[in-house]
């Protein structure tokens, strides 16, 4: 049921999201989906990630719905409190899928760049994916993200950080919170006409 009139764009967090990922299997999968591929996926520099993502925004040629991972997830909030308006025009909505905690004591030093996290709402529909044994985010932090994004959230249970060494290559149960994001920029649609 993917949406054939609006694109894709797939942001993966650190360290990139490997062939096996299901970021990838998606990217393949959806039609109209494409990555964002930054300059360095092993030291990544916020300001770096946020000027890649509205590159790839502001060039878009239709409406988007991004699917982010980790800290992909991270750097959408921060993208949303500095984009152009034009640019948040564009995107209809935003999965956003094991975010990473930077702000965390255990937050590995190659992140901490990424702290604070932003806590304004996203001006769009969003849905955010837990889980109750993530390393990178405890389920009561992604709750509070959730909160402060004004996204919907779902926790899973024993998904870990939802990749690849977790057991998450091809996701295929995912489609399930991307078709009800959705379902729900659709609804938004409809009360805006």
């Amino acid at each position: 049921m993917a949406s054939q009139t609006h694109r894709y764009l797939i942001l993966p967090g650190w360290q990139g999201s490997p062939h096996d990922h299901w970021q990838s299997h998606w990217q393949r999968s959806l039609p109209n989906a494409t990555r964002v591929e930054q300059a360095d996926w092993h030291c990544p520099d916020l300001r770096d990630w946020i000027l890649t993502l509205e590159k790839h925004v502001a060039a878009a040629s239709g409406p988007l719905v991004l699917v982010a991972h980790s800290l992909g997830c991270i750097t959408v909030a921060h993208w949303v409190a500095q984009a152009p308006r034009a640019s948040l025009c564009k995107v209809l909505g935003a999965l956003l899928v094991a975010p990473a905690d930077v702000e965390r004591d255990n937050c590995p030093d190659a992140l901490r760049g990424f702290a604070p996290i932003p806590r304004e709402s996203l001006p769009f529909p969003s849905l955010l994916v837990g889980s109750d044994n993530d390393h990178a985010a405890s389920a009561p932090r992604a709750l509070q993200l959730a909160r402060d994004w004004g996204a919907q959230a779902t926790i899973l249970p024993g998904a870990g950080h939802i990749n690849v060494k977790s057991g998450h290559e091809r996701w295929e149960q995912g489609f399930a919170y991307l078709y009800r994001l959705q379902r729900q920029i659709e609804q938004l649609e409809r009360r805006r006409a």
